[in-house]
């Protein structure tokens, strides 16, 4: 039910599932797999994936800390966008590619669910986009030492705002990997 006329498809976002930034992440190697079990599930019907890959001092283009986790890998055909801030549409093409796709609605999976999961989330709404958050299969690292709550509450919390929030025209909500039904909407 997005605002975005003529965009009846829906798009997978891997956000950032990177070395550097999943390699102490919260249950990574299980949220590592339900994500590559979600790429799967979308590819099988059809429906665009479109991997997000950030880049920043920590995260120098290139390097072993900047490549995707082992476990995942994009395939020929399949968007790739390059980002250094939070917002995956924050210059960047994102918005061009789903335009292309006529993509209207948005599965978000990634990393970290404080930083970047959040900040996309609300980008997408903000620009007239459904987003629905995967809620078994975004993570973060642990942040507690700063301040944060720990990672588990950061998740359940993200989760529980999000399958809350809404906009005028537009669906924000949260589903599980098991319950992602990518055939609901065109491809």
């Amino acid at each position: 039910m997005s605002t975005l006329a003529n965009r009846p498809n829906a798009a997978l976002l891997v956000i950032d599932v990177q070395n550097g930034v999943v390699q102490q992440a919260h249950d990574r190697d299980a949220i590592v797999g339900t994500i590559a079990t979600l790429v799967g599930k979308a590819r099988t019907a059809g429906t665009d994936v479109i991997w997000v890959q950030h880049s920043s001092d920590e995260l120098p283009r290139d390097s072993d800390t900047w490549q995707f986790a082992p476990e995942l890998a994009p395939r020929a055909g399949e968007a790739l966008i390059h980002k250094r801030y939070g917002d995956s549409f924050e210059d960047t093409e994102l918005e061009q590619v789903l335009a292309e796709r006529g993509v209207g609605s948005l599965f978000v999976s990634g990393a970290q669910t404080d930083a970047c999961i959040r900040s996309t989330l609300h980008g997408a709404i903000a620009r007239g986009y459904d987003a629905t958050l995967v809620a078994d299969a975004h993570t973060t690292e642990d942040l507690s030492a700063y301040g944060a709550p720990p990672p588990g509450q950061v998740i359940a919390h993200t989760n529980l705002y999000w399958h809350h929030h809404d906009a005028p025209g537009r669906n924000a909500t949260t589903v599980t990997t098991a319950d992602v039904d990518f055939t609901r909407h065109g491809a």
